[in-house]
């Protein structure tokens, strides 16, 4: 650790929040004058813009052999995107998920997990899996413009295409802002990330480990930056359609155009079978009813899944080190803590079910 990568660190974040800014500024403009709604720019522009740092640290990895950073870098991002960015931001204000996500969207993210687990399964992600996994997104995307632009023209839609909080700029300026916005965070995360990794490296810290924990989460700060600017300026659906968006982008581009490139294929370590790739799917699983009920996340769900992304952090740091803990704690966490949070979900959503039954029956 020196005084270098400290600096590498604060320079980094300080891109991001300049870019998260300009990136939504820009993105807002351009959906009003595409006459796309704000939810679709955030599942398809937003989204692979701030997946850029996982694409250029997943293809550095897998360049230079490094597959357990190229598969962990992803499925931690995606863990991070549910678990810490989209709790922080309920926390900070109570998500309002429109129905295309929970119809669509959502269910897509999950589909595309299950697939990501499917084909790893053999330990390997070939270039089959990867025309599988990168077609899957092209569908997506062109289902998800279709789906946005019908919305937008329907008699009844609402005129929500402008930014809550932004002076209208011109296009040109728009594209000017997405286009400096995706350099800021694909430079702001390229320094945290670098200086990070070499604090990581020097405490001793397994390339897998920092995969999913350092890189993950210095990758994701874009989406994390781009979130919480957009709730601010009061663009909830950029801010949750950036997340879900970013979930698919990751697996299908991501993971997918470097297997499909790459002929070699990209090897999926045991543990990361085992246990992250089920758990990114867990997360992504969780989400579902949460949205499906009451289409809100609310400020004690969004706590529930920081909390959950912390319990994560912290069993890989305790296994990775070979501390004495780790064994309990994993105990702990699979026999009392999983059931604990699968009942509560189970328990909340047939409550709240239970309620929207009664409100149709009322009426």
């Amino acid at each position: 650790m020196n005084i270098v990568d400290i600096g590498l660190i604060v320079a980094g974040l300080a891109l991001l929040v300049a870019g998260g800014e300009a990136l939504v500024r820009g993105a807002g403009t351009i959906a009003s004058k595409a006459g796309v709604s704000p939810l679709v720019i955030g599942l398809v522009v937003v989204s692979a813009a701030t997946s850029a740092p996982e694409l250029a640290v997943t293809v550095g990895a897998v360049v230079n052999g490094q597959p357990d950073l190229a598969v962990g870098n992803v499925v931690g991002s995606n863990i991070v995107n549910i678990l810490f960015i989209l709790g922080l931001s309920a926390v900070l204000s109570p998500l309002i998920i429109k129905r295309q996500l929970v119809r669509f969207d959502i269910p897509v993210m999950v589909g595309i997990s299950v697939l990501f687990l499917a084909v790893s399964l053999d330990g390997s992600i070939s270039i089959f899996d990867g025309l599988v996994l990168f077609g899957s997104l092209v569908i997506h995307t062109i289902i998800s413009i279709r789906m946005g632009r019908k919305e937008v023209l329907a008699p009844d839609a609402k005129p929500d295409t402008m930014p809550l909080n932004s002076k209208p700029v011109s296009l040109w300026l728009a594209i000017v802002l997405l286009v400096a916005g995706i350099g800021l965070l694909v430079f702001g995360a390229q320094f945290l990330v670098t200086g990070a990794v070499n604090i990581a490296t020097a405490l001793g810290v397994s390339s897998l480990v920092i995969g999913l924990t350092v890189v993950a989460i210095g990758t994701s700060l874009p989406e994390l930056a781009t979130s919480l600017i957009a709730i601010i300026r009061g663009e909830t659906d950029m801010a949750v359609g950036n997340i879900v968006g970013s979930n698919i982008f990751n697996i299908g581009a991501v993971i997918g155009a470097p297997a499909i490139f790459f002929g070699a294929g990209i090897p999926v370590a045991p543990a990361a079978i085992a246990i992250d790739l089920p758990l990114m799917l867990a997360a992504a699983l969780a989400l579902l009813p949460i949205a499906f009920t009451g289409f809100i996340v609310a400020r004690w769900e969004g706590s529930l899944f920081v909390l959950l992304y912390v319990a994560y952090v912290l069993y890989l740091v305790l296994d990775s080190t070979g501390h004495d803990a780790a064994v309990g704690f994993s105990t702990i966490m699979l026999w009392f803590v999983a059931p604990l949070v699968a009942m509560t979900l189970v328990a909340v959503t047939s409550y709240e079910l239970g309620i929207i039954k009664g409100k149709k029956a009322k009426s």
